[in-house]
């Protein structure tokens, strides 16, 4: 937990500020019994109106400044939960965004969103509780002791038993319940993850029929959080009414020995009545006091999964030295593995400067990570990858951005416009760089026929485009970039031959010094490319020209036969 506790070095005073003006607030109150008491003997029953009218301004006035002192409390706990929880969703977030792509696939999508959000606000919560109660109610639970101390030593004895018993109460329903809490919050992530799932797949799930399958999946995984929250929850409400019923019957025993002594002339009224005031103060702070427990115990469950994510230890990683006499992009005897199982082994690949390079295979050969170990995302776990004679993981991201940029087969539009969405391939693109990226990827159409242009909206995921619409700005975005790399992953599978076709020859004419490889399924993207890598089961098993390897590599003869196959040839 060190990790997150360090963000409160930034609001000291505000942490020492928010329980003192509570604790100042808790010490007037301690005093009311005692006035209250003096009303009663020296005014109601001896007669004095002074004692009366003097009691009261002293109430008032002690009210009024009590008052203050509790807004002054309530605005710094709150400011300092509020900031200090924004700070830890900001610090979660910068995390997770420094993290591999290995390391955020393995955390999934569900916790790093549930951690962000439900675990952060619990967070909130408990810092806020914490800094108004967790001084002010033990204090005025102990000045109350003290008081009746005081009063008649005795009778005090009676509030030490209600203290002792209700620590006991306090302990035995934390270390239930905070199992309960985290066992919760993994369930909370499933269900999140089957939400996701099954809300942007939902075209799949009513294609195949399965509406009723996958909500009586999602209704188990609801009752299975229901039964565990349900649990955790009559555990923790246990807590109220176990308080109430020690104190009530505490206030009954301090009722009768109390009475006893105002018989016998050892205590006045006002003492008797001083006494009640002060039990029932414990009562109300210790109600205040289970609520905080269970709001804490939430919290320092939730803490301890930020504190997961904020511990995982960045990939380090040490670039091989720079080489000289490299060709423009080399793979020298790299392999590389995720999820158990090995994907690419012993891979030795040359490509020079402007090369346009073709990469096909059939499903899980590994050209999605052979281009991925390219770009950055993915590290090689043997050999080294290196652009312009540097290892690629040793580049920095601005210097990663400047060598590569690719196009991903399944498109990721931001909420926002088309524009906002080229400029983060680009952010010193001008308007025309903007009309030129969307002139290659063939999309100048889709801006045109909608209004505001560049400025048309984009909503979440760019569902107000289709499929191919997506796939064209997704392009857009890359090819605004001006890398030395462009790469293509399978980018083009949802436009037709000829757009694809034109879509390859206007990428080639902007720049001919530019590198450019296309991952594809279909021999037809690739046909005309300087070079075509096979790949087959996580290995080179064809490098060359398409005439050259529908001869030689019996993969590309299979994937090209296939094909001509469909398309009836």
């Amino acid at each position: 937990m060190k990790k997150i506790f360090k963000y409160f070095s930034k609001y000291k005073v505000s942490c020492v500020l928010a329980p003192l003006f509570k604790l100042i607030e808790a010490l007037l109150e301690l005093f009311i019994p005692i006035i209250v008491a003096k009303i009663i003997d020296d005014g109601v029953i001896g007669g004095n109106q002074s004692a009366i009218i003097t009691g009261a301004i002293v109430m008032v006035t002690l009210g009024v400044l009590g008052l203050g002192f509790s807004i002054a409390g309530q605005y710094f706990s709150a400011k300092t939960a509020v900031s200090y929880s924004a700070d830890l969703r900001e610090s979660v977030y910068k995390k997770i965004m420094g993290l591999s792509l290995l390391q955020t696939e393995k955390l999934g999508t569900a916790k790093m969103i549930t951690t962000m959000t439900s675990d952060v606000q619990k967070v909130q919560s408990g810092v806020n509780l914490a800094l108004r109660l967790l001084l002010r109610s033990p204090f005025v639970v102990l000045g109350a002791f003290v008081a009746a101390l005081i009063i008649d030593a005795s009778v005090a004895l009676i509030f030490g038993g209600v203290i002792v018993v209700l620590a006991v109460v306090v302990v035995v329903i934390m270390k239930i319940t905070m199992p309960k809490f985290s066992a919760s919050q993994k369930m909370l992530d499933g269900v999140s993850q089957t939400a996701r799932e099954n809300l942007t797949g939902v075209r799949v799930i009513r294609a195949f029929g399965v509406e009723e399958k996958e909500s009586s999946d999602y209704s188990n995984k609801i009752n299975g959080l229901e039964k565990m929250q349900n649990y955790a929850g009559k555990i923790s409400a246990l807590l109220n009414p176990l308080t109430f019923c020690v104190v009530n019957l505490a206030i009954i025993a301090l009722l009768y020995f109390g009475g006893v002594k105002v018989e016998v002339g050892i205590l006045t009224c006002g003492a008797v009545i001083a006494l009640y005031d002060y039990m029932s103060q414990i009562l109300v702070e210790l109600i205040k006091f289970a609520n905080l427990v269970v709001s804490i115990s939430k919290a320092l469950t939730s803490g301890k999964r930020i504190d997961e994510i904020l511990s995982i230890e960045e990939e380090k990683i040490i670039p091989k030295q720079t080489q000289e006499n490299l060709s423009f992009i080399e793979f020298k005897s790299v392999s590389a593995s995720y999820g158990g199982g090995e994907v690419l082994s012993n891979i030795n690949l040359k490509i020079e400067k402007g090369q346009t390079v073709g990469v096909i295979g059939g499903t899980g050969s590994g050209k999605s990570t052979l281009i991925n170990l390219i770009g950055g995302l993915y590290t090689a776990n043997g050999g080294a990858v290196y652009i312009d004679g540097k290892d690629v993981s040793g580049l920095s991201p601005s210097e990663r951005r400047k060598y590569v940029s690719i196009a991903l087969q399944k498109p990721v539009l931001f909420k926002g416009t088309v524009r906002s969405n080229l400029l983060t391939g680009n952010q010193n693109a001008t308007e025309k760089d903007m009309e030129n990226a969307l002139g290659v990827a063939q999309a100048t159409e889709i801006i045109s026929g909608k209004e505001g242009g560049l400025d048309s909206v984009v909503e979440q995921g760019g569902r107000n485009f289709s499929g191919g619409q997506r796939q064209r700005l997704s392009l857009a975005r890359a090819i605004i970039s001006h890398s030395d790399v462009l790469i293509l992953d399978d980018s083009s599978s949802a436009l037709d031959y000829i757009t694809d076709l034109n879509l390859r020859r206007a990428i080639k004419n902007q720049n001919e010094n530019q590198t450019v490889i296309i991952v594809s399924q279909r021999t037809a993207s690739v046909k005309d490319v300087d070079k075509i890598i096979v790949l087959d089961d996580g290995e080179i098993v064809g490098e060359g020209t398409h005439e050259t390897l529908y001869k030689t590599c019996e993969v590309y003869r299979e994937i090209e036969d296939s094909q001509k196959m469909e398309d009836g040839e």
